[in-house]
């Protein structure tokens, strides 16, 4: 988009035309003491070219994912977006569509929203699912809130929180929850790095939920079963966290397990990592309980010729509807980037992203294959997905750091969020990496260790 600065005979036309001498007039109200004396600190304009030049310039100093192997994860995953989706989200239609206030005219914007639930409840397993969320994070808290409506007699009780759960996800949840004098407990994991069961136990009386993330955080995949038995007649809502959307496709999902909500993150499903965002966040829950969802849903009906139409079935989050009474303050979805899953999940379909999963969790595999031949090895014992914590002899924050002039985004280190991991690295694998690629940071390792 271009940009005109408005010349000085513009900014007179303007001032005229609200009846205003000078620009000075505008902050007369603003008190003298606060205001500023001297002019920004800011370096002189730039020339095109010379502007261009110095964006360049920075854009380099970035180690990105087109110049080098990324072995991130943690929440946001290098999968390969086809070009497809690109193509078809810059159409107009989609890229310049907002929320459909008027809702029943944007039968296109509402077919994709309802596609898009009849996919994520079919992923995860679930009834029904809303017309998405800002991000997992997000999710997850506004799960936590839910929980607060399906069971408020345990409105007081504590929250229980794994400590597997992404921590940027506990630090939301946090936030939501300051001032609401509710109780957020962690529940530790245990020595193969699922949640402890016996300490969950011991925790669940007068609970409100428990939220859980599989696979978690350190990559460790949960035995949903176990956690179902421990949660058995507790009247705890549990809340199963997805961060790897693209886990559902090879793991059982949540729901089979009587997971109460299921939240979590679909920036995998053909969403790049773009720098941290934006993100996809997916909420789903059981049919009893739309009313209690935050967000929109979209319901499919026929209209008074027979023919099939989409219709906003709920909002029970609008402030311009609902008020006071809102259920949340989400004040629309993320429908572009919804649009993306949507178009993703069909291009691949079932089959698809079962092999998918499968080349991702096999390339994993082989990974740890490869380094446990130099001797390094996974932190926790508990089988995983496309993620896991490798536990080296050295700092690990050193250790990436080295790699990373290499070309070779070698894991995120675990000391900035958990001291007691500070060996640590948590490797995540992609189709977006070959057996080659795989090779060269286990010679990478290998340098490391001489």
């Amino acid at each position: 988009m271009s940009s005109f600065p408005a010349r000085a005979p513009d900014v007179q036309a303007m001032l005229a035309a609200i009846g205003v001498k000078d620009l000075s007039e505008l902050w007369a109200a603003v008190p003298e003491a606060v205001r500023l004396k001297r002019p920004l600190e800011l370096p002189a304009p730039l020339s095109e070219v010379e502007l261009e030049r110095e964006l360049l310039r920075l854009a380099e100093t970035n180690r990105d994912l087109k110049h080098n192997l990324c072995f991130l994860g943690a929440g946001t995953y290098a999968h390969h977006v086809p070009a497809l989706i690109p193509a078809l989200l810059s159409r107009g239609e989609f890229l310049t569509a907002y929320t459909p206030y008027q809702a029943e005219v944007s039968q296109g914007t509402l077919q994709a929203m309802f596609e898009y639930q009849t996919l994520i409840a079919e992923l995860t397993g679930m009834e029904v699912s809303n017309a998405s969320m800002y991000d997992g994070a997000e999710a997850a808290a506004e799960a936590v809130l839910m929980a607060g409506r399906l069971r408020p007699k345990n409105g007081a009780g504590p929250i229980l929180i794994s400590a597997g759960l992404n921590p940027a996800y506990r630090r939301t949840i946090a936030t939501y929850l300051a001032h609401s004098g509710r109780e957020l407990k962690t529940i530790p994991l245990a020595a193969d790095g699922t949640i402890d069961l016996a300490r969950l136990r011991a925790e669940l009386a007068g609970a409100l939920c428990v939220v859980v993330q599989s696979p978690n955080f350190f990559g460790c995949v949960e035995d949903g079963e176990a956690v179902a038995a421990a949660l058995k007649n507790s009247g705890a809502v549990w809340i199963a966290v997805v961060t790897e959307a693209l886990s559902l496709a090879l793991l059982k999902p949540p729901g089979h397990f009587g997971a109460d909500i299921v939240a979590g993150e679909g920036q995998s499903f053909g969403i790049p990592a773009s720098f941290g965002g934006p993100h996809l966040g997916f909420l789903a829950g059981r049919e009893a309980d739309v009313r209690r969802m935050p967000g929109r849903l979209v319901g499919e009906t026929v209209d008074h010729e027979g023919r099939r139409g989409y219709v906003l079935t709920l909002s029970t989050r609008e402030q311009h509807i609902r008020r006071e009474k809102a259920t949340s303050n989400i004040c629309t979805n993320h429908g572009l980037m919804a649009l993306a899953a949507t178009i993703y999940l069909a291009r691949l379909g079932g089959r698809g992203l079962f092999e998918l999963a499968r080349q991702n969790h096999e390339l994993m595999e082989t990974l740890q294959r490869k380094l446990g031949a130099l001797g390094l090895r996974p932190r926790f014992s508990a089988p995983g997905f496309n993620e896991f914590t490798l536990e080296l002899d050295t700092d690990a924050a050193a250790a990436a750091e080295k790699i990373a002039r290499q070309g070779i985004l070698a894991g995120l280190p675990l000391g900035r969020w958990f001291p007691e991991f500070k060996s640590c690295l948590l490797l995540a694998v992609t189709e977006t990496l070959s057996e080659p690629d795989l090779d060269r940071l286990v010679g990478a390792f290998r340098e490391l260790k001489k």
